[in-house]
């Protein structure tokens, strides 16, 4: 079997796969350019060069392990047609999206921007409107893995947390759920609406200028998930408008954002690009789910971790 990784390993991560496969002919630090695509069985990717000419190019190719949760930017229909198996590290990145949101929640509630600017200028000055975060409310969107873990730390600083996705379902770390069809209702409560939900044909536009209206004028708004959640052109007027008090993005409709757009200058909207996820254990845990895997490959056990729906897109 070969196994191709057009993502970069440490030396020390290539030989721990060589030594603990020996029976695995591992192609390292290659692209959809490299001859060895052709006869690879896998192939390890972040996804974003998972397109149809590459896909032309594979001749045994059988399963794609992305080493990211999300795969909407990949030609699914094309990749079911040729049954190949997808899996991603869903799961993986709970820890340093959960520890952002919170980082920037408290940066807001303690007025930290505030203090930084400050510093740079050499000013003292008191006057911050520094406030707690016990005793909100959280309104969370995708209380999967990451959304979870989200709503467990909130609720070590006191905060009320619901949780919101298709079915409703109970959640043990959150206080509440509710469904997509409720959401609406439920807005005028939530000091965060945090959403960290995947793109699929359900979430795409999912929230409107209505969603907006609804929302407190102090509420701070936070995508994590992806960019299409809802039309930059409805956020951008609901800032501007002051229908919420802030907004937190780590993610846009088009990436990397624009010079131009006007999330960049928008004082009450805050630009994280796209890094939320990222920790210096992120190929480690990806790694993790990939070796379990692959010895089950091996062992012909089909029971894969974190096997993607490829009609779901999740």
């Amino acid at each position: 079997m070969e196994v191709l990784f057009t993502i970069k390993l440490k030396p020390f991560q290539e030989e721990r796969l060589v030594t603990k496969f020996p029976d695995v002919t591992f192609h390292f630090d290659k692209t959809a350019d490299d001859k060895e695509i052709e006869t690879a069985a896998a192939i390890v990717s972040y996804g974003s060069n998972i397109n149809v000419t590459l896909l032309e190019k594979t001749k045994s190719l059988k399963w794609l392990m992305v080493a990211s949760a999300g795969i909407d930017t990949m030609p699914l229909a094309e990749i079911a047609e040729k049954h190949i198996m997808v899996t991603n590290v869903r799961g993986i990145h709970k820890t340093p999206m959960a520890e952002s949101v919170l980082a920037h929640i408290l940066a807001l509630k303690r007025s930290l921007p505030f203090m930084y600017k400050n510093q740079e200028a050499k000013e003292w000055n008191r006057r911050v409107r520094s406030s707690e975060l016990k005793g909100s409310t959280a309104l969370i969107l995708g209380p999967g893995a990451i959304g979870s873990e989200i709503g467990r730390l909130l609720q070590a600083f006191g905060v009320r947390t619901i949780g919101c996705n298709r079915s409703g379902n109970a959640n043990p770390l959150m206080d509440e759920m509710i469904r997509f069809d409720g959401l609406l209702d439920r807005l005028p409560e939530a000091d965060y609406v945090i959403s960290v939900l995947p793109s699929t044909q359900e979430t795409r536009g999912l929230l409107t200028e209505e969603h907006f209206q609804a929302m407190k004028d102090t509420s701070v708004f936070m995508n994590f998930g992806r960019g299409d959640l809802v039309a930059e052109s409805v956020l951008i007027k609901a800032l501007k408008n002051e229908m919420i008090g802030h907004a937190v993005l780590d993610v846009f409709e088009t990436e990397p954002l624009p010079v131009e757009n006007e999330f960049w200058t928008l004082p009450n909207c805050t630009v994280s690009p796209h890094v939320s996820s990222l920790s210096g254990k992120y190929v480690e845990r990806s790694l993790i789910i990939f070796e379990k895997n692959l010895e089950k490959w091996l062992k012909g056990d089909h029971t894969f971790d974190n096997l993607v729906d490829l009609k779901k897109g999740y």
